[in-house]
């Protein structure tokens, strides 16, 4: 067995040589790691050079990893950040490579011209500075004499903007807040007070997309979200007013504003989608009522009352109540003349009501906003056809009935009229002459209307029982023929059937 002090004794020996053994193995681990950092670095470069972005940023969050120190990991991860767009996060490996190695001009540099875009326009010129102190190249002094100036200008132009949106001279601040942001196109603050320009002057929608930008450009933007909610359903577009509303609760679902808001805009595009529903179902007197109701929920936005107003022209319409669409659609019509909607749905009423020339109008009205529209053109083609053929023979005219009669309504009027026209009721021959005439019209009328096929036919303009009207000609049963003529005495038996 060994002595303990023998053991002791050989380990001291070797002690130099382990230590030798331990700083071999240590520096290849370091040459191993830088190695690695490098090969990271050239690969990214590669794939940046190659434009694949999001692999070279892959590599570079390697290299970084590696070496936390490396100033080049970080300006190529920030080149690799500026490629793809995110501006705001080059910001930061910016900073440490300056940190690391402050007389890299190259990243002081581009510092400087992001936080100008960000309208940061202090702490720009101080980095366009401090280029400047330092030994750039001719081509960065240049540049960096260049950016200083136009930041200066920024600056005072920023200034006077400011100064007129408070004196309340919008369209002149609005003019100055434009030229800032063609430099400094991330400044949410000037986007935010561009966006009441707009407001203030009338424009609210030309403000939506200064308030979308300003959302993201600025962390926990509720107040930009609730303006934008605000403006979409002050315009009408309530599910555009519903989304926005819900990211402003996604960053704080407390928010006193944008909850209230959320519950108001909820309701009231639940019921407007209800009422939607109905008329696909073809329930228009459901959604009559349902869109009475959205009245109520909202009666001061001046969007929705027009909305409520087209919708029930529309179902009038399409529940054949003519007079009332008319009413409606009139009323709407005044505030937007030119709506195809509301024109095509008054001038079906207009036909329902036999106003011929006034449906006319709207079509042709509404065809020159709409030049495409089938059901516009079958529309106008079926007004033109009636509009003659009432300046012939209309059987609802006849009858005394509406054009959207029903059968039992017909037969009814017919009894009524046969039994006052039947020529058996007149004893004088030119009064019977007439009532014989009158009866023909009535029994033609009872066959055309209670006859789907031919009504059909005569409801698109054509008169079955006008041998002109058919393609080639046609027998027409009447035509030609007096039951009431026969040259002997008159016996014609009438049965109500």
């Amino acid at each position: 067995m060994v002595a303990p002090s023998a053991c002791a004794h050989k380990l001291l020996t070797f002690f130099p040589f382990l230590l030798v053994l331990f700083d071999l193995q240590y520096e290849g681990v370091e040459s191993g790691i830088n190695a690695d950092v490098d090969k990271h670095l050239e690969m990214g470069k590669k794939l940046l050079a190659a434009g694949q972005l999001a692999d070279a940023l892959s590599h570079f969050h390697s290299a970084i990893d590696g070496d936390p120190d490396n100033y080049q990991a970080y300006y190529r991860r920030a080149t690799a950040y500026l490629a793809m767009g995110k501006s705001k996060a080059a910001i930061p490996d910016l900073s440490r490579v300056i940190e690391l190695k402050p007389d890299f001009t190259s990243a002081r540099l581009q510092r400087g011209q992001l936080l100008l875009k960000q309208g940061k326009l202090d702490e720009a010129e101080e980095d366009f500075k401090r280029v400047l102190k330092s030994n750039p190249s001719d081509q960065e002094e240049k540049e960096a004499t260049s950016q200083l100036a136009k930041s200066d200008e920024i600056q005072r132009t920023r200034s006077q903007g400011i100064a007129a949106y408070d004196q309340k001279d919008y369209a002149t601040a609005e003019t100055l807040l434009n030229i800032v942001l063609e430099t400094c196109v991330w400044d949410a603050e000037i986007r935010e007070l561009r966006a009441e320009c707009y407001i203030n002057q009338g424009e609210p929608g030309k403000a939506i997309s200064d308030l979308k930008a300003a959302s993201k450009l600025k962390s926990d933007n509720t107040a930009a979200f609730y303006k934008v909610s605000r403006i979409y359903y002050n315009l009408g577009d309530h599910q555009m007013s519903l989304s926005e509303i819900r990211e402003c609760l996604k960053l704080d679902p407390d928010h006193k504003d944008c909850f209230s808001h959320y519950k108001q805009v909820k309701k009231l595009n639940k019921q407007i989608q209800t009422a939607e529903e109905l008329i696909q179902e073809g329930r228009y007197e459901d959604a009559i009522s349902k869109y009475g109701v959205v009245s109520k929920t909202e009666p001061n936005v001046p969007s929705y009352a027009a909305l409520v107003q087209e919708r029930l022209c529309h179902c009038y319409t399409k529940n054949q109540q003519s007079i009332e669409a008319i009413k409606e659609c009139t009323e709407f019509l005044q505030k937007d003349p030119n709506n195809v909607n509301a024109l095509k749905d008054r001038a079906e009423s207009y036909v329902l009501e036999e106003m011929y020339e006034e449906a006319i109008r709207d079509y042709e009205t509404a065809q020159q906003n709409s030049e495409n529209d089938k059901q516009i053109r079958e529309g106008l083609e079926k007004a033109q056809k009636l509009l003659k053929q009432s300046q012939k023979r209309d059987y609802y005219k006849i009858l005394g009935v509406k054009r959207n009669a029903k059968k039992q309504e017909i037969i009814k009027a017919y009894r009524k009229l046969a039994q006052q026209w039947h020529p058996d009721n007149f004893q004088d021959e030119v009064e019977k002459k007439s009532a014989e005439k009158k009866f023909i019209d009535i029994a033609s009328a009872k066959e055309v209307l209670t006859d789907p096929e031919k009504r059909s036919r005569f409801d698109a303009g054509e008169d079955p029982l006008d041998p002109e009207s058919q393609q080639g000609g046609g027998w027409n049963q009447w035509q030609g023929f007096n039951p009431f003529g026969s040259g002997g005495p008159f016996n014609f038996k009438f049965h109500f059937n």
